[in-house]
């Protein structure tokens, strides 16, 4: 809101080449709000504005920078402005951005920084993608359990200015190993001279490294923590990882799922920042894979065309079977999905989920199969057809499949999440179009059959 009120303004400033009063505005201006100024400008004129701001703040707008537009500018910086931007950078910023640079920009920025800074990117990114190790900090404050209170404030206010959070200590012993963690206010509420073991419960939540990140979003909602511990596989305090490192993780995941919901490949980077070819390439396989899945539904109904021909009205009604059971099936299946991602229900509960969805499924279906016999009798009857058995037994035919095909598509929207889960894959691929071409295939079969079974000897 902030940059969308400076906008003109500073486009004004800017077309005068008043850099000084730019300079003063955006003093006060905050760091996400001069980053979003800076992605509208062109490079030329964003990388002057950058060079006006202060060396700490200009890191700070650097992380909140688009991926293009900070490549952009990197590309312009001399070594000496490299240095003071990754110099400032945390160390999980720095590692977030080695890992989208190009091969002769990387190299640029790795000689820029200090070798002990080159050397802990190095370790972070020997992590496995994804990881939680890729995600953390490793500016903390630790301390020893045989120290005294008085002496533990000593050591946070030497180095905690540099620490990501200080709301939470960490005690670990000779071997760094984490023992224990302790919020801010208990050291501040205990005794000067008494001793961290004494205000220690030994009892931890911890992440290792090695787990994927979104274990890290679901561990810091569950347990309301503002920062984590990380462990190696020793159990070494290697790090800790902030609820502000994981709001972007939860964003990226959330958006990664919905458009796997959508029926396409999750994209690589944002939706503005996509090319259209790559736009294609990422939808164009799901889309040729649905085309050729809706093969079996011609073929389903080519199997049943003598039925057609005997009660053409049949037809009429495919659109309305086949698209209550796809939305059925949706329904339940981003009802699973989104329970299995927040851990509401656990993948040896399937058995549970699959009874209260057959329950639902049989309800929906019962309700809406009545509802159906009586509207398409009705609306049969405004029609002009007489009041015959025939009439009656179509609209029957009509309800009938609804309630199967309404029960198949919520028995199959529930139990693929926990199919694609088994075989390791994101349940959020059993996505409404896959479902939807399912339900297809198999609401003819299920009309049909239904028809066949009713109108034999009526109007077949």
């Amino acid at each position: 809101m902030i940059a969308h009120l400076l906008k003109p303004e500073l486009d004004e400033l800017i077309e005068k080449k008043e850099w000084v009063t730019i300079k003063e505005v955006l003093d006060d201006v905050p760091a996400v709000d001069v980053a979003e100024l800076l992605d509208d400008l062109n490079p030329e004129v964003a990388v002057v504005i950058f060079r006006l701001l202060k060396k700490s703040k200009a890191a700070d707008v650097f992380t909140y920078l688009s991926s293009t537009k900070g490549v952009e500018l990197l590309e312009t910086f001399s070594r000496q402005q490299l240095s003071d931007v990754m110099n400032n950078l945390e160390p999980d910023e720095r590692v977030a951005l080695m890992e989208e640079l190009p091969g002769d920009l990387t190299q640029r920025v790795l000689n820029s920084m200090a070798p002990e800074d080159i050397a802990q990117v190095r370790r972070l990114l020997g992590y496995p993608p994804e990881s939680v190790g890729r995600l953390m900090t490793t500016n903390y404050v630790r301390i020893k359990k045989d120290w005294t209170v008085n002496r533990s404030f000593e050591h946070i206010r030497k180095h905690g200015r540099d620490a990501e959070t200080v709301n939470v200590i960490y005690v670990v012993d000779e071997d760094e190993i984490l023992i224990d963690d302790l919020r801010l206010n208990q050291l501040i509420l205990a005794e000067p001279d008494g001793k961290i073991s004494d205000i220690m419960d030994n009892t931890f939540e911890a992440l290792s490294a090695f787990d994927d990140q979104e274990e890290a979003v679901r561990m810091l909602s569950k347990y309301d923590r503002v920062a984590l511990p990380v462990v190696d596989s020793g159990g070494i305090l290697a790090g800790i990882v902030t609820v502000d490192d994981v709001l972007d993780v939860a964003e990226e995941e959330t958006t990664e799922d919905m458009q796997l919901m959508a029926g396409m490949s999750a994209l690589d980077t944002h939706y503005s920042q996509t090319g259209v070819t790559e736009m294609v390439r990422k939808r164009l396989g799901w889309l040729v894979l649905l085309f050729l899945g809706q093969m079996f539904t011609v073929t389903a109904m080519a199997s049943y065309e003598e039925t057609l021909a005997a009660a053409t009205v049949l037809a009429l009604f495919i659109p309305m079977i086949i698209s209550s059971g796809g939305n059925s099936g949706s329904q339940a299946a981003t009802l699973i999905i989104r329970a299995l991602s927040t851990d509401d229900i656990k993948f040896d509960q399937w058995k549970q989920v699959l009874k209260r969805e057959l329950m639902s499924g049989l309800m929906l279906g019962l309700m809406l199969g009545v509802m159906g016999t009586i509207v398409i009798s009705t609306w049969m009857l405004v029609r002009g057809e007489p009041f015959t058995s025939a009439v009656w037994l179509q609209a029957l035919t009509v309800g009938t499949s609804l309630v199967g095909v309404v029960l198949f598509g919520n028995l199959s929207g529930s139990i693929l999440p926990f199919i694609m889960t088994k075989l390791g894959l994101d349940p959020a691929v059993t996505s409404a179009p896959f479902i939807s071409t399912l339900v297809d295939v198999t609401g003819i079969i299920i009309y049909f059959t239904v028809a066949v079974l009713l109108l034999r000897g009526v109007v077949l």
